[in-house]
């Protein structure tokens, strides 16, 4: 199966890339880095000549809501048409749990500006939605502290594994279109700050945790369920302590 990743150089698509080659495709990157510029629409028609599966895991540049929401809608446009003109047999993107219920947070609603576009589309596609990964919870503490003070929410928190989060697209991949959108989470719950804690104590990161339930999560704010499933979901493999044993 030939399977273009457009975004294959970020976090999930340097590791997608070759997975997918082990199992047996003929997968390629596709990003500026190679000459397909999706925003502008730069090379896409020729590189999906001969593909059969797109693998949608691009970011804009900034999560600022305005650059967000025009890149989303912009490069999904662009890929749906170039998609139609090749026959793809279907179109995989990677979004978020919780994007549709965390409405005052600008990225989360250009990620479901993004779903949209692909819902009311004319091709086959899936939508992954994922947790929080693990590799990004350091992120959420830097953009959470003020002055050696990190303040969060003590909300539900169920981060999974990238390379949990790489085997499921690669299952979706050899699956027919779901034409809906898949929940993924990691096997654990947590409350966020214990998690951020856990952390402290690995590193010995010097930071003062306060508990505040209005601690706003990157311009927004959560609820008690912001960043879990509701409902049916599946369940990524790896535990936060094994994952933590992992790492340097």
């Amino acid at each position: 199966m030939n399977i273009v990743v457009v975004g294959g150089r970020g976090v999930v698509g340097t590791k997608l890339v070759p997975k997918l080659n082990e199992q047996g495709h003929h997968a390629i990157s596709a990003s500026r880095a190679t000459g397909m510029d999706a925003f502008t629409g730069e090379g896409v028609a020729a590189v999906l000549t001969d593909a059969h599966v797109v693998v949608d895991v691009t970011n804009p540049p900034s999560f600022e809501a305005a650059t967000a929401i025009n890149f989303f809608e912009t490069t999904t446009r662009n890929l749906l048409s170039a998609e139609l003109e090749a026959g793809i047999h279907h179109h995989i993107m990677l979004s978020v749990v919780g994007a549709d219920r965390m409405t005052d947070n600008g990225y989360m609603r250009a990620k479901v500006a993004q779903e949209q576009l692909i819902q009311a589309g004319r091709v086959p596609y899936t939508i992954l939605r994922a947790t929080q990964f693990f590799e990004f919870i350091n992120t959420i503490i830097d953009v959470s502290t003020i002055n050696q003070t990190v303040r969060l929410a003590p909300v539900l928190f169920q981060p999974i594994a990238v390379d949990d989060v790489i085997a499921a697209l690669a299952d979706i991949v050899v699956s027919m279109p779901a034409n809906g959108i898949v929940n993924l989470a990691g096997p654990e719950v947590f409350r966020l700050p214990d998690v951020a804690q856990r952390l402290f104590t690995i590193t010995q990161r010097s930071c003062r945790m306060v508990m505040d339930s209005e601690a706003p999560y990157f311009g927004g704010r959560l609820n008690e369920q912001s960043l879990v499933p509701i409902g049916e979901h599946h369940a990524g493999a790896t535990r936060f302590e094994d994952w933590l044993n992992s790492q340097p």
